[in-house]
């Protein structure tokens, strides 16, 4: 099964949508000094991005898929749990 080709306006989302971000990576300065965008720069910036999310929902829900991708942290309990397996030792007299 392959996923079907995002149509062109899913591409234009997701290039606008990485650019803002890395905009907002390279501009973000240490806590405490001022920020080199304007406050309504920022907000405008969040109002683009929460419109581009939106849209993206609007488009899955259309398509009708679930859209339940989030970011996750590397230390976030997933849906998988491990189970290790010890091997006894030779000798042990349980096994």
């Amino acid at each position: 099964m392959s996923d079907p080709q995002p149509s062109m306006e899913e591409r234009i989302l997701q290039a606008v949508k990485l650019t803002l971000a890395g905009v907002i990576r390279d501009t973000a300065t240490p806590q405490g000094m001022r920020h080199p965008l304007s406050d309504a720069t920022i907000q405008d910036l969040r109002q683009c991005l929460a419109l581009i999310s939106a849209r993206e929902r609007e488009l899955a829900q259309a398509a009708g898929t679930a859209n339940e991708a989030r970011p996750r942290y590397a230390d976030e309990p997933g849906a998988q749990s491990v189970v290790r397996v010890h091997r006894n030792k030779p000798g042990d007299a349980d096994g």
